[in-house]
């Protein structure tokens, strides 16, 4: 890190009183805090795999605005957060993050009385696992939806999410 590394901010929460499962990443990459946008890459899979798991319709899913998105997310019991408010990151990659802020994770029993599950979004956001473990829920590792993440196959990673979405009753069994 060279001494003019500027401080990223992170995105607000996306989450309502009826989050019923968070889905925690890491930190936005340089496309998603661009657009300000969660998962804004385009190769990311994120909301392709939403789609996929919650809609009939996921080419519909995947080009509404993003706004509308959201708000569709929200509406199907899905929030969305990361581990880290800010921190010092050259690219997009989590091995370059140094001086990371955490995120309030505490705080997401009172934003989502509704919350039954969290699920970190990949490794680096899994690390963290021993603090939402102490909000006495489910806790997930799923793959990361990252184009980084190239030795997991879409449909091996849709696997993985599927088990989660289930297990927190968003999906049928």
């Amino acid at each position: 890190m060279t001494q003019a590394t500027l401080v990223l901010q992170g995105l607000p929460p996306l989450l309502d009183v009826n989050t019923r499962l968070v889905v925690l990443g890491s930190f936005p990459g340089v496309a998603s805090l661009r657009a300000q946008q969660y998962y804004g890459h385009p190769q990311n899979q994120f909301w392709k795999i939403m789609g996929t798991l919650l809609s009939p319709h996921v080419a519909e899913v995947l080009v509404m605005p993003y706004a509308e998105r959201a708000q569709w997310l929200l509406s199907q019991g899905v929030g969305l957060w990361d581990v880290y408010a800010a921190c010092e990151r050259e690219g997009s990659l989590d091995t370059n993050i140094h001086n990371a802020q955490p995120n309030d994770l505490q705080s997401l029993r009172t934003r989502c009385p509704a919350l039954v599950a969290i699920a970190h979004n990949g490794g680096e956001s899994f690390k963290h696992a021993k603090l939402t473990r102490a909000l006495c829920l489910p806790v997930h590792r799923l793959p990361s939806t990252s184009p980084a993440n190239a030795s997991w196959t879409f449909a091996r990673k849709l696997e993985a999410w599927r088990e989660v979405f289930q297990a927190a009753g968003l999906l049928p069994s």
